[in-house]
């Protein structure tokens, strides 16, 4: 069952209200967004976007809503601004953006986003570009520690991309089995039984980078000005050092120009008591920012 993280939180900074025109960017599992529309009524306008057309076609609880008012997009939330502008849409006076990925896409062995089960080696959000096996089977060494360190802070990157390379030559690796495998073998053998899996850096690493993560989240972020409406509001949630920094960054900017107010002095993170009813909520840190 997909949980929404810091749901209360994040409605608490975009303050929706009866009428207003609310986005979810990373539109997942509609917790978000089933909270949202409740708040807008009848009355608001919405618009979901996500990359994954699953997530599209699996949100259908908007019955509080009449079609005209009501927009689904398969696509980025990079592009936001576009949409927008191809559907003649105002600016919008909320977006949330949920940088996570749904409990539907990492428990589906298919979609190849976890360890903990075996399914082929993909772990796009969409149904285009380059999968994790391409990847894993097709770059350099250099560029696989690249990956590794850059996007997973993996201090055994090198050790890691070595035993890729070396596992390669054998035979084509497909499986994410496999790959956990090659990673956990990697390993020294005294850190293989640590509090996290070894293989959790290095998928969350290739991960990034089959999605262009970081590109898509600077694309959205340098365009906020574009979205959002003055007395617009932002809600932010990252699971990754790397994002959170981009989003501190962004909004430290753009209140430094006058152009927002920051929400959220610190990153709001999770109590104990919703990681302890929903472990990957952990890792979330939550920024907000208001347009002026």
């Amino acid at each position: 069952m997909h949980k929404p993280v810091l749901l209360h939180e994040v409605i608490a900074i975009l303050d929706p209200r009866e009428g207003d025109f609310v986005i979810d960017g990373t539109l997942g599992g509609g917790g978000h967004a089933r909270e949202i529309i409740k708040h807008i009524g009848k009355r608001g306008m919405f618009l979901g976007v996500d990359k994954d057309h699953e997530a599209i076609a699996r949100f259908k609880d908007y019955s509080a809503l009449p079609k005209s008012s009501f927009f689904m997009e398969q696509s980025n939330y990079a592009y936001i601004p576009g949409i927008l502008k191809k559907n003649n849409m105002p600016k919008a006076d909320g977006l949330i953006i949920d940088l996570g990925f749904s409990s539907y896409q990492i428990d589906d062995p298919k979609r190849g986003f976890s360890f903990h089960s075996d399914g082929p080696l993909d772990m796009r959000y969409g149904n285009s570009g380059m999968t994790t096996e391409e990847i894993i089977n097709t770059f350099s060494e250099e560029k696989l520690i690249d990956i590794i360190s850059r996007y997973g802070e993996e201090r055994f990157s090198r050790r890691i991309a070595r035993a890729i390379m070396e596992s390669r030559k054998d035979r084509r690796i497909t499986r994410t089995f496999e790959l956990a495998d090659i990673i956990k073998h990697a390993y020294p053998s005294r850190f293989r039984h640590g509090r996290i899996h070894p293989a959790t850096k290095t998928f969350q690493a290739i991960r990034i980078a089959v999605n262009q993560e970081l590109e898509n989240l600077e694309k959205l972020l340098s365009s906020l000005p574009d979205i959002v409406n003055s007395g617009g509001r932002v809600a932010v949630i990252s699971f990754h050092s790397l994002e959170d920094r981009m989003v501190k960054r962004s909004f430290k900017e753009l209140t430094s120009s006058g152009k927002a107010e920051i929400l959220t002095k610190k990153p709001i993170v999770p109590r104990r008591e919703e990681v302890e009813g929903n472990p990957k909520s952990r890792s979330a840190k939550l920024r907000g920012i208001r347009f002026i």
